[in-house]
């Protein structure tokens, strides 16, 4: 009996200085979150996150400071959230090319994004315009789709770059479509999008946000967004799947990631705020501006999309022999 009451006590006195440890420690978060984001500062992401982690921040009663740490597509910072100490203070602002697209065209072994982060949940997302030139001739995805078969050599598409958002959204078209199309990669949307304006390249796709005001200047025509239902913006466009391709849909999404094994009471934490932040009127109209759709997604939602998305980019990457040079 004297022994159960000696165990008895000491697991007290143990429980009470976890308590006491615990409280010394206060409450998560009790100090500022460094939110890192894979992309310069000034683009669409980087633009994003900085209006994201105000609001976030709100929520939480802690500052929410972004990090910059650009290069490799985005990889570079989804490697550091993957290593960081799994306690909170360190999260990614994931861009949906750096976990479904670019470890597959860097060949890269850093991380494995369907396994290497503790997903939060998702924040927005956003569609693709295939934008045309104004001296193309055709007016619709068919008619794009059957010039480039009745002129193999003649329909080129620009793009980022190797491996961009919107070079693997060409390509999925073009085996989609099964029609020869030449890839022109450049540094970046804008040089691509002033030879699309140009005529140089036949066309190319674009985010929502910088394509319409080529649109609405008559720079360049929409011929199809690549969501699943129209744009609210651009009404009068087609969807690809309206144009005829029933099995394209591109959507790109942002999400909040931290590394794997975070403790389940701060998983909830940020899953809690990241709901609010999705709730509140005024990031949403600061969203809805910027060309992007609210979506409240939660952890397993991310992971599908994840899952899904890797395995079909992985066909595209495979079929197109795309590798980063």
């Amino acid at each position: 009996m004297k022994l159960k009451t000696l165990f008895a006590a000491a697991a007290a006195v143990a429980a009470l200085a976890g308590a006491s440890s615990a409280g010394a420690q206060g409450a998560y978060p009790d100090r500022p979150i460094r939110l890192l984001v894979g992309y310069a500062p000034g683009g669409p992401v980087d633009t994003t996150a900085r209006v994201f982690a105000k609001y976030l921040g709100e929520k939480l009663g802690q500052a929410v400071v972004v990090e910059n740490r650009a290069g490799a597509s985005g990889m570079i910072a989804s490697d550091a959230t993957a290593k960081a100490a799994p306690d909170g203070y360190v999260l990614g602002f994931a861009a949906s090319p750096t976990l479904t697209m670019s470890p597959l065209v860097q060949r890269s072994n850093l991380f494995d994004p369907r396994k290497d982060f503790s997903l939060i949940g998702m924040v927005v997302d956003y569609a693709n315009v295939l934008l045309i030139g104004p001296q193309i001739p055709a007016k619709s995805v068919k008619e794009l789709v059957s010039y480039a078969r009745a002129h193999p050599d003649a329909v080129s598409f620009g793009s980022a770059g190797i491996g961009a958002s919107n070079h693997l959204s060409a390509e999925l078209l073009k085996k989609q479509a099964d029609a020869p199309m030449l890839h022109v990669p450049y540094r970046g949307n804008s040089p691509a999008m002033m030879d699309v304006v140009s005529g140089k390249v036949t066309f190319m796709f674009d985010i929502t946000s910088t394509a319409i005001p080529f649109i609405k200047s008559g720079k360049a025509r929409a011929l199809a967004v690549t969501s699943k239902t129209r744009n609210p913006e651009l009404p009068d466009v087609p969807t690809m799947i309206e144009a005829g391709l029933k099995d394209y849909e591109v959507v790109g999404w942002y999400a909040l990631v931290g590394p794997r094994g975070l403790p389940a009471g701060v998983t909830a934490r940020l899953g809690k705020a990241l709901s609010e932040v999705s709730r509140d009127p005024a990031f949403e109209k600061a969203m809805k501006e910027g060309g992007y759709t609210i979506n409240t997604g939660d952890s397993r939602a991310l992971q599908a999309h994840i899952d899904k998305e890797y395995a079909m980019w992985a066909d595209v990457i495979k079929t197109a022999n795309i590798q980063a040079n």
